[in-house]
């Protein structure tokens, strides 16, 4: 697929920093990556930026036999979560749009276009996949049948977010978030685990970021096929980290 910039941008070259936190998914990263690099972004340059932590499975060997042209390949001496994944991925990416790309092929990387596109546009500082928007419905059946208390949750936290943020978000939970780089580095993120998504919501909120939602493809995956996120630990996290932010900073 092509990602075709608006005409004004023709002037000059940007780019686009992909950031891939890793752990334990050799089976479907050599997928993801291909997919990842096949995508095409005209007027921009990509910069592909892998950081696992501390994966056991054989990730980390397979990571290292690639032959992908312009990756930026970063291991983690020890299992830090993937807040702390993002935040080495963060140290490192010097593209002007970032996005975040999980590797375990639930999100499409051929959703870059209309993800970054009310960026490139001037008219969001922040872009969020929402799986709730559009027309297809078939995900949320499957999301509901595979994983129901996940579904649930994040309609909880999506809820308790508008509430008390005072926005109108479809999606709080979505792992499909992409900024302007000055933005995103200007959160300060401190979580290490899976609660750096909402920290990020809530400072981007505080702070007045414009954030857009648009629509995009999801295929969920079961825990018996190496889900991670598991709602009754990670979702309380998630709002307890909602609730101290909306009071402290």
């Amino acid at each position: 697929m092509e990602i075709y910039i608006n005409q004004r941008q023709k002037s000059y070259s940007m780019k686009l920093s992909i950031i891939i936190p890793v752990y334990n998914e050799c089976n479907t990263i050599g997928k993801l990556l291909s997919i990842v690099e096949s995508v095409k972004i005209k007027y921009a340059e990509k910069e592909i930026i892998i950081v696992d932590d501390f994966s056991t499975d054989g990730t980390r060997e397979k990571l290292l036999k690639l032959k992908i042209k312009k990756i930026k390949l970063l291991f983690h001496d020890k299992n830090r979560g993937k807040g702390a994944a993002i935040k080495t991925g963060l140290g490192q990416a010097t593209g002007e749009i970032i996005i975040f790309q999980d590797a375990d092929l639930e999100y499409d990387p051929n959703d870059y276009g209309k993800l970054i596109q009310p960026i490139v546009d001037g008219r969001a500082d922040a872009v969020y996949g929402s799986r709730f928007l559009g027309k297809d419905r078939t995900f949320n059946r499957n999301y509901k049948k595979f994983l129901p208390f996940n579904y649930y949750g994040n309609k909880l936290l999506t809820l308790a977010t508008n509430i008390l943020y005072n926005s109108r978000l479809t999606d709080m939970d979505t792992c499909y978030t992409v900024f302007r780089s000055d933005v995103i580095k200007s959160l300060k993120l401190k979580s290490d685990g899976f609660e750096i998504t909402p920290e990020i919501t809530a400072k981007a909120f505080k702070k007045k970021i414009r954030i857009q939602e648009v629509p995009v493809n999801y295929s969920p995956r079961s825990h018996l096929a190496g889900k991670k996120l598991n709602f009754w630990k990670d979702g309380v996290k998630a709002f307890y980290c909602l609730l101290k932010y909306r009071f402290s900073n």
